[in-house]
């Protein structure tokens, strides 16, 4: 079974019952329609990733595509990543969280509701392990400024690596989503950030 019942989970998650096995954690955070999760998955097969995606129209779309490839290395869930990740992912267990496109929420009064934020990235280093990453990419310019910001306010936890494509990106791609391959085709700039956990 793909899906995650965020009803069924009480307390921590324990991704070697989750698996079946003990392997690297990956998790995505904002899965959409699973284009990244499933060509990093098939490429990966060693390492155990979980999807998080809030939209339902994508969720069920992501766990259809992730069924019908017939992976045994993935899990989606349904619910708020931020809650999740607070709530359910124990300490020093996930080896990259990645975050592509997140939503920028543009205007100003919604700027709280973005997920790169001071008190959502104590979460993810409090949950990567030694050397764990978190990938970052986004065509908003603002937004992208702002994540700098908040991971460099965070420099005596995490240093700057390099960010390399994805399996399942083109030339000139980095993730190779949905929402990258439409950016692109509007000529839109791509940022993309990743550090490592200190």
């Amino acid at each position: 079974m793909v899906i995650l019942d965020p009803q069924n989970l009480t307390g921590e998650v324990d991704f070697e019952h989750i698996f079946g096995r003990c392997a690297p954690n990956h998790i995505e955070i904002g899965s959409g329609k699973g284009t990244f999760l499933v060509n990093q998955a098939r490429f990966q097969p060693e390492v155990n990733f979980i999807g998080i995606e809030w939209a339902s129209r994508y969720y069920r779309f992501a766990v259809d595509r992730i069924g019908r490839w017939n992976l045994t290395n993935v899990r989606i869930i349904r619910t708020d990543a931020a809650l999740f990740i607070a709530e359910c992912v124990p300490d020093c267990r996930v080896d990259c969280f990645h975050i592509y496109f997140p939503d920028p929420w543009p205007k100003k009064r919604h700027h709280k509701r973005r997920f790169v934020n001071p008190a959502n990235v104590s979460q993810l280093i409090r949950c990567l392990r030694p050397a764990g990453t978190i990938r970052i990419a986004t065509d908003f310019l603002e937004y992208f400024e702002q994540i700098k910001d908040v991971l460099s306010a965070r420099a005596d936890e995490l240093e700057q690596t390099d960010f390399f494509p994805t399996a399942g990106a083109n030339i000139g791609e980095w993730v190779g989503s949905n929402f990258e391959r439409k950016y692109l085709k509007e000529s839109r700039p791509i940022f993309t950030i990743a550090v490592k956990k200190i």
